[in-house]
């Protein structure tokens, strides 16, 4: 009997949640992303989407134009307004049964910046012991009324959502709300305004500690059969879970019993859900035209398990977002991860070539972090460094400036008697920070490396090693904590490389 009495109740709950959801809808909604003091993307259609009664007529009003359009049997509308320049404020009206106004809207560029801890670090940083450089200063100074931050809350799901759940709503940078902010998309944002001369909306969304693959539909990850092992992966990863904590639940009521403190753990990795958080932290904002994404992740994926299926994981979640917002290839720009002193063996170093062969995508761009990586930090207090890199990869891709925005990146090798030959693209004038180039390594026939002297000729380097008589393959700072000597005249620097195919089975130090 008790049983029909719970499912008796569960049924009137979910009517009431459906009575109760039939009549908001009604009135006019927007999703939260559509909101006061935001940007909307410049010479493109406005697109403007929400909510109203079924069979109503809505009418949305920007600049002096208006379009309407009529829900459909679930109560969706859209409309594209004509494009338009930069420019603001601005107030957007949608009209319904009621009326919804927008004010201070500002038409500009939009950037998605999402990944993990190190896109989600603010200027205040993490605490006294994970400090952003100089942010008392940047922060007293973040006097921008032209840039505007969206910041989502951290969501998953198990299915896309249509609207998000928002932790820090549209606002205008000040010196009052820049501590919040994520310290690579403030110092992005800020740059690139005082280039581009145009408002700047930034939406960010992202969850430390969180991989690729929870970034990327469920189609995409189920469509490709070299991706099933991450499913599988995250399978076992709950079942092991479950286990402990069973173990740690009893140990609980053990504790309880005695009067002892009971054992702590962290709790489900809700933000591990394959697709999770594609589904509730970026699906929401694909009706939203944008400019670019920059893009900083990678350490949740440097294991041994994931570190290796990251040449595919990663290209494919390129590929799904573009398809997603269906706007073609737009700029996609991301952060190599940074040094760091990890466990030796350590997939550290794979996991950043994967990253590096990710350039094959067209219209990407990565920036190299490793030099100003702090080895015993995995999250660098230099955020400024990587904002102005990142700048220059958008001025160089999405704003077509012929401007250098990128350190010398690896071509390909010639074999000579006794040494090895490497070309690179992006080499402007080398420069060996040290004086002289450190980190490189030569392997013969058998893939085992080791330390090799390299010389700049031109604009190539030569490397070889009295340890290796025929060198075959070569690789640079393939050490996680490697020192980076390599630069180009801009004083951009060389991403560590390996030129073996067989790298992924390389996370051994060189003899």
């Amino acid at each position: 009997m008790g049983r029909v009495r719970i499912g008796v109740s569960i049924v009137l709950l979910i009517l009431l949640s459906f009575f109760a959801s039939g009549s908001a809808s009604a009135e006019v909604r927007l999703p939260k992303v559509l909101a006061d003091h935001m940007v909307l993307q410049r010479r493109a259609p406005v697109h403007i989407w929400g909510w109203a009664n079924e069979a109503e007529q809505v009418m949305v009003e920007f600049r002096g134009q208006t379009r309407s359009a009529t829900t459909d049997d679930i109560g969706r509308w859209e409309v594209d307004l004509p494009p338009g320049e930069a420019g603001g404020p601005f107030a957007l009206t949608v009209r319904g049964t009621n009326t919804v106004t927008l004010n201070d809207i500002l038409v500009g560029d939009i950037w998605i910046a999402s990944g993990q801890s190190n896109m989600e670090m603010p200027l205040n940083g993490f605490g006294p012991d994970l400090p952003i450089k100089d942010a008392a200063k940047e922060i007293a100074a973040a006097l921008h009324p032209e840039l505007r931050f969206i910041t989502l809350s951290e969501a998953s799901s198990d299915y896309p959502l249509d609207d998000t759940k928002v932790e820090i709503p549209w606002q205008a940078c000040s010196p009052e709300t820049a501590g919040r902010l994520s310290a690579v998309a403030y110092f992005f944002a800020r740059d690139l305004q005082s280039v581009e001369h145009v408002p700047i909306g930034i939406i960010v969304s992202a969850w430390g500690g969180t991989p690729a693959e929870s970034w990327t539909s469920h189609l995409t990850l189920t469509s490709d059969p070299a991706l099933m092992p991450l499913l599988a992966l995250y399978d076992q990863e709950t079942r092991d879970y479950a286990n402990e904590l069973r173990v740690i639940e009893k140990e609980q009521a053990e504790a309880k019993k005695s009067g002892k403190p009971a054992p702590w753990h962290l709790g489900v990795q809700t933000g591990w859900l394959p697709a999770g958080l594609f589904n509730a932290m970026i699906a929401p904002l694909t009706p939203l035209r944008i400019k670019g994404v920059i893009w900083y992740q990678g350490e949740s994926n440097a294991s041994p398990e994931r570190a290796a299926l990251y040449a595919r994981s990663f290209p494919a979640m390129i590929a799904d977002w573009r398809e997603a917002w269906r706007q073609g290839d737009f700029p996609f720009l991301y952060v190599q991860i940074s040094r760091i002193n990890p466990p030796s063996p350590s997939p550290w170093s794979v996991l950043r070539e994967a990253q590096r062969r990710a350039l094959s995508v067209n219209d990407v761009a990565m920036v190299v972090s490793a030099d100003v990586g702090v080895a015993e930090n995995v999250h660098p207090p230099d955020k400024q460094t990587i904002g102005a890199r990142l700048v220059l990869a958008a001025r160089a891709l999405a704003y077509q400036e012929p401007i250098e925005y990128s350190g010398p990146a690896y071509r390909q090798t010639g074999l000579e008697p006794g040494k090895i030959r490497v070309w690179f693209d992006h080499a402007n004038g080398f420069n060996a920070s040290e004086g002289k180039l450190l980190g490189f390594e030569v392997a013969g026939a058998d893939h085992r490396f080791f330390a090799a002297s390299a010389l700049v000729e031109g604009s190539t380097v030569v490397a070889s090693s009295s340890s290796v008589a025929n060198p075959i393959y070569v690789r640079y700072a393939w050490s996680a904590s490697s020192p980076m000597t390599l630069f180009n005249r801009e004083g951009l620097p060389a991403s560590p490389f390996n030129s073996d195919d067989t790298y992924a089975n390389q996370d051994q130090p060189s003899k």
